[in-house]
């Protein structure tokens, strides 16, 4: 079969891009507003077609027929860590991915978000969102996936939407976790965190031995590199990391205490491969990397929409 195509909206530091790469998909556009969010994606695969606009502004038409529409859309409106106004936040981007899945008409479409969109003050405005993709002609699924179910070291729920256009054979049906148990954080990061030479690194990974708790972004208002509130930072420091703040290096020799972590541990413990650049600042990078959407999950789920598309091309 003929290499699939996407479209993906609220593109971010590309972890969901990057899964459905990795899933088979080759993007013909990634929508991102956010300028250094945008540069991040160009850096990493120049020969991406990022388009750094407001999604409002983002004509559909040009990519009729593309076989998925993908977006992480904002997730502060439902996110437990912000007020949760829901449709009445000017953030929800919901209509727009509406929007513009009425003017592409994908074959598929799979659409992310937070924990905090199941919770019961949002049945009516979800059950209509996932009427709305079912009027313009799809089955909608919904799901809340762990992103230690398919491998990545960290407590990380995520709620994703999956429709498929009605006249597609295929059906399609969630990944099952892996038979093989996420990495703890010593297991995933401990060679980083020796990476400078600090003798205790080897005793810090073997102490280390749980999934991480899910990782923070903050935002450009609110909160600096550091891994968030107060009970987040408790859960850390049962893993021996100091959540204060985020070091520039890993421990030197003679360190002692309780180390910070890098952005890039951060990054490994998201899921980016250790080649995916997030720019020279800290603060953004760490941001970048906390609001992200794990590449193994968006694999896992694009490998699943992939077979379902396949189904009954007359190539297989």
């Amino acid at each position: 079969m003929s290499e699939l195509t996407s479209v993906e909206i609220c593109a971010g530091a590309g972890g969901q891009a990057l899964g459905l790469a990795m899933a088979g998909f080759r993007h013909t556009a990634l929508v991102e507003f956010e300028k250094d969010y945008c540069e991040t994606l160009r850096t990493n695969r120049p020969d991406w077609n990022v388009i750094c606009c407001d999604v409002h502004d983002f004509d559909g038409i040009p990519y009729e027929g593309v076989d998925l529409l993908a977006g992480g859309v904002p997730c502060p409106p439902f996110s437990v860590a912000g007020k949760q106004l829901g449709k009445d936040d000017e953030r929800d981007l919901f209509p727009e991915a509406i929007r513009l899945l009425r003017e592409i008409r994908p074959r598929a479409v799979m659409l992310e978000n937070v924990r905090g969109f199941l919770d019961p003050r949002f049945d009516e405005y979800r059950e209509g969102i996932l009427d709305e993709i079912r009027s313009c002609g799809y089955k909608a699924q919904i799901k809340l996936l762990q992103a230690s179910d398919y491998g990545v070291p960290q407590l990380r729920p995520r709620v994703v939407i999956v429709g498929i256009r009605d006249d597609e054979p295929g059906s399609f049906s969630f990944p099952s976790p892996s038979d093989v148990p996420a990495p703890t954080v010593g297991e995933a990061i401990g060679d980083l965190m020796g990476a400078n030479g600090w003798e205790g690194a080897s005793a810090w990974a073997a102490g280390a031995n749980k999934i991480a708790p899910t990782l923070v972004g903050g935002s450009k208002k609110h909160g600096g590199p550091d891994l968030g509130p107060v009970r987040a930072r408790k859960a850390w420091a049962e893993l021996g990391v100091d959540g204060r703040g985020v070091a520039n290096e890993a421990p030197e020799p003679g360190f002692e205490g309780m180390p910070r972590l890098t952005s890039r541990m951060m990054a490994r413990i998201q899921g980016f491969p250790d080649d995916w650049s997030f720019g020279r600042w800290k603060t953004a990078a760490c941001r970048m990397i906390g609001n992200a959407f794990p590449p193994p999950v968006a694999r896992a789920v694009g490998e699943m929409i992939k077979e379902c598309l396949e189904y009954g091309s007359p190539d297989n």
